[in-house]
């Protein structure tokens, strides 16, 4: 009973999800990440807590109604643009309530693991019959390592596939004592040399890279997955390295290739964060095709989007 009232904060559950592991699968996002890539996608997920964005499209600024009534004066009206000052506001909600165009949003929220697997157990049928699942993404879900190790408790307890989209930067031991409980990982490869996944990312991919290799050395189910951002880690170079990399490996034969999409560069702005300095772009369909041809050369079952 206990492990099912336990708490964490989460910042969306995405039903009949198809490219998050096998079938059809719910993902839940767990906020907090312990990476800062200028190109993420899903930059509501880097702070563990909950944020309040504004949606500048939805806004009519004319009626100044979240102005009047916030407690803590801490937003401001400046022309067409609303201005909230995160520093002041305690994410009452206030705001939120009175928007008729729901123009602000408080994202995550905390949840407890039987609240999230009441949602999980509506689509149960779909698992079944797809062999599909149950996907903890994020953020970085073992950010919040108890309530992780409950939810899958959880799943395990109803005999429904579990995956972990992580990035690996997380402790060695708490990784090693929850992989029995994960039946398929979903690892995230930025770069193989260390200053460069220092330099975009602001941590060294010394633990991420010591993990996918702890994990092989179990024989777990690792799908790797990696970004691919036009000239910054597409290079050939980086791909061959990691090739080379993942060739010492037990048991890795499938790889996911993400090419950048612009979603994210909206979200920073909603979230009042300055927007990463340079525009990052997709790579290009014959860069794309060249990465698919050097990990399908050595064997590797290639898939790409998603």
């Amino acid at each position: 009973m206990a492990s099912v009232l336990k708490k964490g904060i989460i910042f969306d559950i995405k039903r009949y999800a198809l490219h998050d592991g096998p079938g059809i699968r719910t993902t839940v996002f767990l906020k907090g990440c312990p990476l800062q890539c200028p190109w993420c996608h899903n930059p509501e997920g880097e702070h563990p807590e909950p944020e309040i964005v504004w949606h500048r499209k939805r806004c009519q600024a004319q009626c100044r109604d979240c102005v009047s009534v916030c407690p803590q004066t801490a937003i401001q009206k400046k022309g067409k643009i609303i201005l909230v000052d995160r520093t002041q506001c305690d994410l009452c909600g206030v705001c939120t309530e009175v928007c008729s165009y729901q123009a602000l949003e408080i994202i995550g929220r905390e949840v407890t693991v039987r609240e999230v697997m009441e949602e999980v157990l509506k689509d149960r049928v779909f698992y079944e019959e797809s062999h599909g699942g149950v996907t903890f993404s994020g953020g970085e879900p073992f950010l919040q390592p108890e309530f992780l190790e409950a939810l899958l408790q959880e799943c395990r307890r109803h005999r429904i596939h579990t995956a972990v989209d992580t990035c690996g930067y997380i402790p060695t031991a708490l990784l090693g004592r929850t992989a029995a409980q994960v039946d398929l990982f979903l690892y995230d490869l930025k770069f193989i040399d260390q200053e460069k996944h220092q330099q975009q990312t602001s941590v060294s991919n010394r633990i991420i890279l010591e993990n996918l290799l702890m994990l092989s050395d179990k024989g777990k189910d690792i799908v790797i997955r990696i970004p691919l951002v036009k000239d910054v880690n597409d290079g050939l170079d980086n791909m061959r390295q990691t090739v080379e990399f993942l060739l010492g490996l037990k048991n890795v034969r499938e790889v996911n290739l993400l090419p950048y999409h612009r979603g994210g560069e909206e979200k920073f702005k909603r979230l009042g964060r300055k927007h990463p300095r340079r525009a990052f772009k997709p790579s290009s369909k014959t860069r794309i095709q060249n990465i698919e041809r050097i990990f399908e050369d050595q064997g590797f079952t290639v898939k790409t989007g998603g």
